[in-house]
């Protein structure tokens, strides 16, 4: 039995749901830079790639050599092959502009490019979170600077979300906007190869993921909902749940994925100027239309956070996602 590549994978969905040529190619193309990220992360102390640079990125955050590394590798691969008008990262203060002399196409690319990167020193899984928007039609093809505009786009806009897990195992998660498939990293193959190919997240759940030693900061529903949680059998939700927390976003939401949970990065009281610590842009959206395409639910304690209206690339939000049950009950307590 033959197995399904990536490529094939992209191929048959060309031919079966129109999937535009020049955006198949330019998901193999991040998938070949996420193969190479992969890489550079395996070497670990071999590679000298760990630690710390004495540079902070736009969030005022220390960047990880392995940040930059991956930053690069992501930039160098897709600036030249005509699929982009421009790209955005989360590494970035601004927008990063295709140069001149490379033809420019009609996606944008956003991506944080090591997720979960204070993990990497002490081998915890790590990934690659990645989004497609369409540029603006009126902004394709211009010879100046593509404007910080073009990428305010709601989630809703995503043509395509994904993920890559440095693990045990190299993952791709995908979704074009019709379900969610899982690929393998087959290193003696060198591809990525189908191995998860319907994914749903249960709508119930007994886990769920957050990092408590901020709970004195939280804003009142989440207090009362975990409260409710690590109540157990003898609270109002009339069952016992266990807490899972790795404190790296893709790890967390790919166990979501593979088993259910709930995953919670909520507001809270320590800066009232930061309404959220993820980004919308780059973490929030992708893993959204992920879990909203796996049958999940993903909002911001108020609303879908695929219908919030960007106001800056580095926006953060707060993001509650997963099994649609437990996300449905926090978000109906904090609309109370």
């Amino acid at each position: 039995m033959s197995r399904v590549t990536l490529s094939r994978y992209l191929i048959e969905q060309t031919r079966s749901h129109n999937t535009p040529a020049d955006l198949r190619f330019l998901i193999e193309v991040v998938a070949r830079a996420c193969k190479a990220i992969s890489h550079q992360v395996s070497k670990g102390a071999l590679g000298g790639v760990l630690g710390s640079l004495d540079s902070e990125n736009v969030q005022g955050e220390v960047q990880k050599k392995l940040d930059v590394i991956s930053n690069e590798i992501l930039l160098e691969a897709n600036e030249w092959g005509g699929h982009l008008a421009g790209m955005a990262s989360e590494e970035m203060d601004n927008a990063y502009q295709i140069p001149g002399k490379y033809p420019k196409g009609a996606y944008l690319l956003v991506f944080d490019p090591l997720d979960g990167s204070s993990n990497i020193d002490v081998n915890v899984s790590v990934g690659t979170i990645f989004s497609v928007l369409r540029c603006p039609d009126e902004q394709q093809g211009e010879t100046g600077d593509l404007g910080e505009d073009a990428f305010l786009q709601p989630g809703t806009e995503q043509v395509c979300a994904g993920y890559a897990i440095y693990g045990p195992q190299t993952m791709l998660m995908l979704t074009l906007g019709n379900g969610v498939k899982g690929f393998t990293l087959d290193r003696e193959l060198g591809s990525f190869v189908l191995t998860h190919d319907t994914i749903k997240v249960p709508e119930s759940t007994k886990e769920f993921a957050i990092n408590m030693s901020n709970q004195r900061h939280w804003e009142a529903p989440v207090q009362r909902y975990v409260g409710e949680l690590l109540a157990g059998e003898s609270g109002p939700l009339g069952r016992n749940y266990n807490m899972r927390w790795i404190a790296s976003m893709v790890a967390d939401v790919h166990r979501i994925l593979t088993r259910g949970g709930v995953f919670m990065y909520p507001r809270d009281g320590r800066d009232p100027a930061m309404p959220g610590k993820l980004r919308l842009m780059y973490e929030a959206n992708p893993m959204a239309m992920i879990i909203e395409q796996a049958g999940g639910a993903a909002t911001d304690g108020s609303q879908r956070i695929l219908d919030i209206q960007p106001t800056s690339l580095h926006q953060r939000v707060p993001v509650f996602l997963g099994s649609k049950e437990e996300v449905l009950r926090i978000t109906a307590y904090h609309r109370s």
